[in-house]
């Protein structure tokens, strides 16, 4: 009878996960056709480099900061909905504009802060797979499907000729979301008395100012880690006119990206407790802009700064749960809730891994090679 039992609710988990993927295909038919011409390009420029090129950089650009966004600018669209989306727009592009052209300047012709000049991702691609063209398109039907993947594992480790740097990639990756995840509960915990006692009503104005600052500082920092996700196409130093194509491509897709308001991938961020208030994303912002630059700091291996994101909501959820109910059984629902949210924003970032990792594996035979040798296949 238990085996039964255990039968049906395996029908019907896997009736549940065929019908998921019916009502997104229904719902999704204009998407999954744009998909199936994104695909068709990539099959057919794949052995023309120059065009590769740019067509991957393209399709990686829009993908990763599609994905990314909620992580630096999603509190900021968030808490600043009544705001006229060009002028937010305006904000974040010329921070863009700013922080690459910097890194343009000071390290010769290389945007990403010398991320993109560790071992393994030193050398420019001279020619492409199509698989590695397919990658930002996975990204972009990720993105539809509202998974916070990391952009930097699923774009960096198709190119990526050395193991070891994937490893060093995962592992300066996970140490930051335990970090951000053991940081948050402390912060939060401690604030959450705080902000219940004096953040109540509506916002002042310095709210406003003071989280223009701290998302603009945050959103520079970000760009010093994942520009190198977007760059990854293109040469190591760039000339002056693909520097302007490059620049003024994110510039306007990041346009787009407002006039949006965030796109589906933008309810990850509201449906976490308080994010909308002004005074609460600035808090966000100013913790995640603070860890992320001390891994800035640490060494220039780049890093998942989307599993540095959700640590740090998953530790603000679970803080906040504690510290909000005293009574056991609404503290019991609330814990339940924080682990939940937490679990399916890791669920969900691990499969963009996973996927990355495979990726790797096919492409890259000197991934293959020193992954076998280590397993001694």
């Amino acid at each position: 009878m238990a085996k039964l039992k255990d039968q049906n609710i395996n029908q019907d988990a896997l009736s549940k996960a065929a019908y998921s993927l019916f009502d997104f295909t229904k719902k999704e038919k204009s998407f999954l056709l744009v998909v199936c011409i994104l695909i068709s390009i990539a099959g057919i420029i794949t052995p023309y480099t120059y065009l590769a090129m740019w067509f991957g950089f393209f399709l990686a650009a829009y993908s990763a900061i599609a994905n990314d966004s909620i992580q630096t600018i999603g509190t900021f669209i968030a808490s600043n909905q009544t705001r006229k989306w060009y002028w937010l727009w305006l904000f974040m592009g010329l921070i863009f504009v700013g922080t690459v052209t910097y890194s343009w300047f000071v390290f010769d012709g290389d945007v990403t802060y010398q991320r993109l000049q560790v071992p393994g991702l030193d050398r420019a691609p001279e020619n492409f797979v199509f698989l590695q063209l397919a990658a930002p398109i996975v990204l972009l039907v990720m993105t539809r499907m509202r998974m916070p993947v990391s952009t930097t594992f699923l774009l960096l480790n198709v190119f990526t000729y050395k193991a070891g740097t994937i490893l060093d990639v995962m592992q300066k990756s996970f140490l930051g979301y335990l970090l951000a995840f053991v940081i948050a509960i402390i912060v939060w915990y401690i604030l959450e008395k705080f902000v219940e006692t004096y953040l109540k009503g509506q916002a002042k104005p310095y709210w406003y100012i003071l989280q223009w600052i701290t998302s603009g500082t945050l959103w520079a920092v970000w760009i010093m880690q994942d520009a190198a996700n977007i760059a990854v196409f293109l040469p190591r130093q760039l000339n002056v006119w693909e520097f302007l194509g490059y620049t003024g491509f994110v510039f306007l897709g990041l346009g787009f990206l407002f006039y949006v308001k965030g796109d589906r991938i933008q309810s990850i961020v509201n449906e976490k407790t308080r994010v909308t208030d002004v005074r609460a994303a600035t808090l966000v912002d100013f913790v995640y802009a603070i860890i992320l630059f001390y891994f800035k700091m640490l060494n220039n291996v780049p890093m998942s700064t989307t599993w540095v994101f959700i640590g740090l909501l998953g530790g603000r959820e679970l803080a906040i749960a504690l510290a909000k109910s005293k009574k056991f059984e609404k503290r019991k629902a609330r814990l339940f809730h924080a682990f939940y949210l937490a679990r399916k924003d890791l669920l969900k970032a691990t499969i963009g891994l996973l996927v990355s990792l495979i990726l790797a594996l096919i492409i890259n035979d000197g991934v293959r090679k020193e992954v076998f040798d280590l397993f001694r296949w």
